[in-house]
Formats: C-alpha cells, structure tokens, sequence
C-alpha cells in the first residue's frame, strides 16, 4: 500500500524492511492490494481470537497455518515470480493452503471422532499440508531449515532400515500423517500454539509502536544519554539495540532497521567498519535476551517449561546486563586504543527532552511490561498492549482537534481511565473505546491518515510474523518425529554418558550443536530442536532447567554472530560495506558475555537467580548472586582487555595473556581458581595503571 502522510509528528512512516525471503511491499495492482488485504484478515483474526478465544485451539492452530501458507505464497507469487503461470501457480498454492486450514474448522469434531481412522480426504489433505509448509520454509526461510526438517521426516518413514541404536520399529503412512498433520505434536504442536496465541500478537504490538515513533524516540534518547561517552556512536547503537529489544526480539530485523542510522555514524566518526558492524550484530542479537520483554523464544520456553513468563525474565535479567555491559566495556576499549572520544553535547538530543515530547509512547509498554509480572498470561497482556498503542495513535488527531490545553490534558485523562477500565469491565468495553476513536477520526483533520497509519501498522505486523510462523511450523516436523520415534532419548542417553564423567565435555557438545544448527537456521527452531535434545540431558546431569534451556537459547543466538554463516553479520555487511566474515570475527570478539555466562550459570545457577549454592548456605542467597556478578563483571572485563589489547594504554603481550588467564580463572569453577583469579586480575590491572600512569592520552583522531 502506499504510505500516507503524517498526521502528528509523533506517528512516524517506517521504511519497510525485506523479510526473509521476501524483497519489501506486497505487489503491484490489484493483486498487490489484495495482498494486503489478506495480511490486513489475518492480523484481525489474530486479535479475535486472541481478545475472544471463542474457538478451540487446534482451530486457531490450523488457521494460522492456513493464512500463513496464504499470505506467504501469494506474496511469492507478487514480490518473487518472474511469469504469469509462476504467479498463478504460487496463488494457487496459497489458496490451496488456506483451505487446509479451513478444513480443519469445518470438520473440526467429525475429526476428533475419526482420531486414528482417517478418511482418504484427511490423508489428502494432511499430506498436502505436509507438502506446502515444506515449499513454504524452503522459499521463505532457505534450504538448511527445510532439509534438517526432511531428513527428520524421512527418519519416521525409513528409520525401521537404520542401523543399531537408531532403528525404530516402523510406522505406516496414515499413522505418519496423522501424527505431523492433525495431532498437536506434529505442525500443529506447541511451536505454531505459541506463534499463533503470543508471537504474533507481539510482532504487530512491535509494528505499532514503530510506526508511532518509538524507534525514533529511541535513538534520540540514547545519542543524548552516552553519545558523549568515549566512544559514543558506537555506544548509542548498543543502547539503543538494547532499549529495541523491549518491543522487536528479531535480531537480524533489529540490525537491518537501526544498522542503516548507527553504522554509517560510527564510521563517520573513525570506528573500523568491520568493528561498526560487529557493534551493531552483537548489540542487535542481544534484543531477543533483554527483559522485560524479549523475544519470540522467551515465549516458547514458558510455555515449555510451564513457567509464568516472569521466571524466564529473571533468569535472563544478570545475563542480559552482563551481555550488554561487554558490549559498552568493548566500545569504550576499542575508542580509546583508536584515540576516539565522545560527540560533542552541543550537537546531541537532549534525552529527558526525548522522552518528555514522547512519553505517551512509554505507556502502553509500561502497561504490557505490568501485565506480564502481574500474573496475567502473554497473550492477554500483548493484545492489551496493542490494544493501548491503538488508543494512542488513534487518540492523536482527537486531541490535535481540540484547541485549549486544558480540554487537551482533559481529553486524555478521561481517554487514559476508559483504556484503563478494560481490566475491570473486559475486553468489550475497550473495544466501544476504540470503536468510537474510529468513528471520530473519520470527521477530524489528520484522522483518516490516521486510521490508514493503523491498517498499514496491521498489514505490516503479518508480513513480519510470517517468517517466524513458518519456522514454527516447520519445525514442528523435527518434534513430531522426536516424540513418536524416541530418538530424543538416545540422543538424551548419550550426552548423559559423556556427562557421568565430564559434564563441561556435555555442555561443549551442546554448545557445537547449537552452533551448526544455527549456521543454517534461525534462532526459534534452533532452540526448539536443541532443547528437545539437551535439555532433558542437562537436567539429568544436576542442571536447573531453565538454565539448561538458556544454555541452549544464549547458544543459538551466537549461532548468527559466529562465522562462517553468520546471519546477523552478513546483513550488517551491505551497510558496513566490508566482508560479512570480518563482521562476524568483531561481533565473536565482542560477545564474550554471550560464549561465557551460560558456561558460568550451570555451576553457578545464581547468576541466573536459580539454585542457591555454598556461598548462599554460609552467607545469604543477596551475598551469592552479588559476588557471582562481580566476579563475571571482574573475569569479563580482563578477557576485553586481553582481546582489544587496550586498558589505560595499549597492553604489551605478557599482560594481555595474564590479563586471559586471570578472566579465565574466575569463570572456571574449580578449587582456589576463584582466589588466583582476583589476585592475578588486580596485580595486572595495578602494575599496567602504575606503568602508563604518566603516559601521554592517545590523540584523537576526530
């Protein structure tokens, strides 16, 4: 759709961005339109169902599925077919799609009954469900996601052929089917129940507030606070990735949509360009980890591990600081090795001024961050959220209508307690609330412009959801096919071996696994398929399930900054203009935090605020968590300096490697390293201040 003009400076027009897979828009003409208007449906329906949930979920699963293969596949057809036919074909596939969804509604309990004798209509259309969300993850999400997946599939059609402890006893074609495509441990399993009852609704809550500005608000507010820092345009892309990752837990999106504002300025300033890249991969990735509101895995992993969603933040809460305080510490390193200093204030933004010209935008994220600690499930505190964003943006042109500034702050006081009074009076009356906001935007100057922001906002929000929904489905074939053969549990039996006599050799394989996974796949299935195999095995071995699964989770992301495939990096390399390689060697370098903390929490669970250890049976559970934090704060911090080889001045060779080894000794966890650690880290840190205490500052090179 064409965009529209700015009816308040607060409402900004985001560029779109390319989803994977797909170049940006949705078509040209009519078809283009109609596009449009089916990711406009489908958006609608999520709210419905989510605001109402009048439909069972094994309904609202299959017709996520069906509008994600329609939207998909008729935006194939649109953005990627070279002819007439290819278009027609792919549109025909959507629809096709579609109907399989719909099938499932219609004969929804004719099904139920019929569980394990399917008719040859539910053979047909559970095999070509099969089949299009194989097409579907091959165009959208590449080869690697979707050959894993096939091979997974082939095992429950061959694995009765496979040698030793891989065999399994065989399972016929119907039994396959109906397992993959109607039971909820194939396509319709908790991946896709998650994508469809929060991811999504999140997604579209991320697309409204960027279209309101927040992303704008968001980068005036970090180049005012630390772009006078050492440092400071480098530092203002790893605040403001951070504050990014409250509202969008994409990374590689995350990099491509702040990477075209912060990269160039912090080559502008003197910063290396594969280093500015590295900046921006490593701080982008770190969204999907920084609480309150992470990204889509977070959500996976509560409803995996049945947890509130507040226990998955407070596990995530030290990491996230420590991932994020790496990246400032590494920043302020490499300026000061290059001789770069702050931005001048006078050039800057004031960032309270920020925040007080945009401050409505805090609220509906202060209301969604409220919901989810207050016991209320992720689904209902997302469609609220967006339901407080869409009063926002709606309320805008009302309040610009109305002339004193008195009747102003009225208008809002009383809009803010209707908004309010959904918790007590339901999901109805904020809808007569938004219902009005409608209506009168239709008689008001800059109110239809508004309300076209709003549908755009709603038709952007599904495009963006569809890579992650057809990742979920997609590797809903790997869980299908790890649950009905048991080869999880060889899988399980073998890590547990290695364990019995060498738990880091287990928690070393686990992190390879990730990351040869995710050189091909992103983070979700990634997580999915990992955690179905390690975690089981962790928790046998002593290790506090959460910790275990974020072992997994914090792995995975390092899967998209680690060469040779890493996806965050080669999508910072176009603006970056340098190699993708030379990105991802910068970003490994600077995600310390990232290869160590979870290393860290499983023979320290304290510094995820789980188990309690020795230190909180003599001294306090407050006395653990601080001293595990120091201590990685402490260790982290020696390894930067070893590896940018600057403290207070540049680091001879003698004192970057005792500077490692000391790092090294306070993240291990054996007898008395803990005490060398702290020892070696301050004698070294001592002796180079006393050494350069007289040295000349380093010339700036701005």
């Amino acid at each position: 759709m064409s965009e529209t003009p700015m009816p308040n400076p607060m409402i900004s027009q985001s560029a779109e961005e390319p989803i994977e897979g797909l170049p940006a828009g949705f078509g040209e003409g009519l078809t283009g339109r109609i596009a449009f208007w089916i990711a406009f449906a489908f958006t609608l329906f999520q709210l419905w169902t989510a605001a109402y949930g009048t439909l069972a979920s094994q309904i609202v699963r299959a017709m996520h599925v069906g509008f994600l293969l329609l939207l998909g596949f008729v935006l194939i057809g649109n953005l990627v077919a070279k002819t007439k036919a290819g278009k027609i074909w792919f549109w025909a596939l959507g629809i096709v799609g579609f109907l399989t969804g719909l099938y499932n509604w219609v004969f929804y309990h004719d099904l139920i009954v019929r569980s394990g004798f399917l008719t040859t209509p539910d053979l047909i259309v559970g095999t070509v469900l099969i089949v299009l969300v194989f097409e579907a993850a091959r165009r959208l999400m590449g080869l690697p996601l979707t050959i894993i997946a096939a091979i997974f599939l082939a095992y429950c059609f061959f694995g009765q052929y496979a040698p030793g402890p891989f065999i399994h006893r065989g399972y016929d074609f119907e039994q396959i089917i109906e397992n993959f495509a109607y039971g909820t441990e194939g396509i319709y399993g908790t991946p896709i129940y998650v994508s469809a009852a929060y991811i999504f609704i999140f997604v579209v809550f991320a697309a409204f507030l960027e279209r309101a500005g927040m992303l704008a608000l968001f980068n005036d507010f970090a180049l005012g606070l630390v772009g006078t820092w050492r440092g400071g345009p480098a530092q203002v892309c790893v605040m403001s990735s951070a504050l990014m990752g409250t509202i969008s837990g994409s990374g590689v999106a995350n990099v491509v949509a702040s990477g075209q504002f912060t990269i160039p300025l912090m080559k502008r300033f003197g910063f290396r360009s594969a280093f500015a890249g590295g900046v921006e991969a490593t701080s982008s990735m770190g969204g999907q980890i920084m609480p309150p509101v992470m990204g889509a895995v977070a959500f996976i992993m509560a409803e995996t591990l049945n947890v509130s969603y507040a226990e998955i933040v407070k596990a995530a809460i030290i990491p996230a600081v420590l991932y994020f305080g790496v990246c400032f510490w590494m920043v302020f390193l490499e300026a000061g090795k290059a001789g770069l200093k702050g931005m001048s204030k006078a050039d800057l933004p004031n960032p309270w001024a920020a925040v007080r010209e945009h401050w409505p935008l805090i609220l509906p994220l202060a209301a969604l961050v409220y919901l989810l600690f207050a016991g209320y499930t992720p689904i209902f505190a997302g469609t609220m959220g967006l339901a407080l964003v869409i009063v926002l943006i709606l309320g805008m042109p009302l309040a610009a209508s109305i002339g004193p500034l008195a009747f102003r702050l009225v208008f809002w006081l009383v809009l803010g307690i209707a908004a309010a009074a959904f918790l007590r009076y339901g999901v109805n009356f904020l809808a007569i609330v938004i219902l009005a906001l409608i209506v009168g935007c239709i008689f008001v100057k800059g109110g239809r412009e508004t309300l076209a922001i709003c549908r755009d906002a709603m038709a952007e929000g599904a495009k963006n959801a569809l890579p992650v929904g057809i990742a979920c489905a997609i590797v809903g074939i790997v869980i299908g096919t790890l649950t009905l053969t048991g080869i999880a549990s060889t899988f399980v039996g073998a890590i547990i071996r290695v364990g019995e006599h060498n738990l880091f050799l287990s928690l070393v394989l686990t992190m390879i696994t990730c990351l040869i996974l995710g050189m091909g796949i992103p983070t979700i299935p990634n997580y999915i398929i990992t955690s179905s195999l390690a975690g089981p095995a962790l928790l046998e071995l002593g290790v506090p399930l959460i910790v275990s699964h974020m072992f997994v989770f914090y792995f995975g992301i390092m899967a998209d900054l680690t060469p040779p495939v890493a996806l965050a990096a080669f999508a910072a390399a176009p603006m970056a203009k340098t190699s993708g390689l030379k990105i991802g060697v910068e970003a490994t370098k600077l995600a310390t935090a990232g290869f160590v903390v979870p290393f860290m929490a499983v023979y320290t669970p304290a510094l995820m605020l789980q188990d309690p250890g020795a230190i909180a049976a003599a001294w306090g559970y407050p006395v653990e968590v601080a001293y595990v934090f120091l201590k990685a704060c402490f260790g982290i911090a020696l390894w930067g300096t070893a590896v940018v080889g600057f403290l207070f001045a540049r680091m001879a060779a003698w004192e970057r490697l005792l500077a490692f080894i000391a790092g090294a000794s306070l993240v291990v966890a054996l007898p008395w390293t803990d005490e060398l650690g702290w020892v070696l880290g301050v004698i070294i840190v001592a002796q180079h201040w006393w050494r350069n205490r007289s040295a000349p500052a380093a010339p700036a090179l701005t």
